[in-house]
């Protein structure tokens, strides 16, 4: 994992005024079960409820924190399992207070977040800028400044699991797309599609079916998508595991660059549960360390357009080939 030694940026971050206070989110905002969402078998339940209620948890962290270290501070306290939940929820809280903030007046709690221990959870904090950026009705953009020229694409990966979670009928269940968004669908549909794992319940027949009622052409990505909250998020028995692998048939490298996309994340934060590694072994064939080495070795040399991002993303498809041959 990459080491920080920089000195930690303090942004402070408003603490209970009424603006910001309006803005704290209630647990059941995003609970699968109160959302009515596919009911999963309890194990699952538990996991996806809790994962859940972390990102809330670390929204309002960020929300009524006094200041960048104390929030950090805080998002220490989250149990490790949980705690890139909660800086997704950050990410997304300080990305709506930088985009509200007018030009020049401390828009920078997003790249303050990014620093020093949130370093860890770069991928996370990306993606919840996209949740941000959902939420105040706005198409990711590159106005927030600390972010990664690579990673910031992952922006469009939460936009795409806004959608996914909070709009479910039209998005998920009719299958509506955002006009004119081009290749960044493909980007966006790995978001839904890691949304799937929720509003589906974990339930992978439920999820092939839903899946296979896209149009060809987004299945990959919605498979990716759902590889990477199996490995992220877990909640399954090796059954389950193995019953994704078989539906998933032919984006079995796709659901493989996914679930490794989570060996990566975790990696980066010191911290592969137990689920994470069952997750690479039956889904990518190989331990969660060897999956997040892919995650690196396809990132070395590339730049920050969406061609590179896509290039990443094909590269740890072409490793798992060569190493399920």
């Amino acid at each position: 994992m990459k080491s920080f030694s920089q000195p930690l940026p303090d942004i402070s971050l408003p603490r209970h005024s009424w603006p910001w206070r309006l803005l704290i989110q209630k647990p059941e905002t995003a609970d699968p079960v109160a959302r009515g969402f596919t009911e999963p078998d309890a194990p699952a339940t538990a996991a996806l409820r809790a994962a859940a209620g972390s990102f809330i948890e670390g929204f309002n962290l960020a929300i009524d924190a006094a200041g960048v270290a104390h929030l950090h501070s805080a998002l220490a306290a989250v149990t490790p399992d949980l705690r890139g939940f909660a800086y997704e929820g950050a990410g997304m809280a300080t990305a709506i207070l930088d985009l509200l903030g007018p030009p020049g007046s401390g828009r920078g709690r997003t790249a303050a977040l990014l620093a020093g221990p949130g370093d860890a959870y770069t991928h996370l904090i990306h993606v919840g800028v996209g949740w941000g950026y959902c939420r105040l009705h706005l198409r990711p953009g590159r106005n927030l400044p600390g972010t990664h020229p690579l990673y910031r694409w992952l922006a469009y990966d939460g936009w795409g699991f806004h959608r996914g979670f909070f709009t479910t009928g039209g998005t998920v269940r009719r299958r509506r797309a955002e006009p004119n968004l081009g290749p960044r669908l493909a980007v966006r549909d790995q978001g839904l599609g890691r949304s799937l794992w929720f509003c589906d319940g974990a339930v992978p027949e439920a999820i092939a079916g839903t899946i296979g009622a896209f149009p060809e052409a987004r299945q990959a990505d919605l498979w990716s998508g759902v590889g990477l909250a199996a490995g992220y998020a877990g909640g399954v028995p090796d059954g389950k595991l193995l019953e994704l692998v078989k539906l998933a048939a032919p984006y079995e490298a796709h659901l493989a660059q996914g679930v490794a996309f989570a060996c990566g994340a975790r990696a980066r934060a010191a911290h592969v549960p137990e689920h994470t590694e069952r997750a690479a072994r039956v889904l990518a064939g190989v331990d969660a360390a060897t999956a997040a080495g892919w995650t690196d070795a396809a990132q070395e040399g590339l730049g920050g357009t969406l061609g590179d991002y896509q290039s990443w993303r094909a590269g740890i498809r072409e490793l798992w080939q060569e190493a399920t041959r």
